[in-house]
C-alpha cells in the first residue's frame, strides 16, 4: 500500500479536520478524519499504520493533514 499526501480540502478545514485518511480505490471510499476536539495521536498514529492493508484491494491511503 502507498501513501498519498495531501492537504486538507476547504470544506475539512471548514468542519474543523485536522486529520483524513482514504483507503482507495474502492467504489465507496472509506474515510476516517480527525476533528480538532478529539486530537488524538494514538488515533492519526493508527490510521498512519496501514500495514494491516498491504495485501488487501485498497492500493493507496489518501493522507490529508
Amino acid at each position: 500500500m502507498r501513501k498519498k499526501y495531501l492537504k486538507l480540502t476547504n470544506e475539512q478545514k471548514k468542519r474543523g479536520v485536522i486529520f483524513s485518511s482514504q483507503l482507495m480505490p474502492d467504489n465507496e471510499p472509506i474515510i476516517h478524519e480527525v476533528f480538532e476536539d478529539d486530537r488524538n495521536n494514538n488515533k492519526i498514529d493508527l490510521l498512519l499504520d496501514d500495514k494491516f492493508f498491504n495485501n488487501s484491494h485498497w492500493s493507496y491511503n489518501l493522507i490529508r493533514r
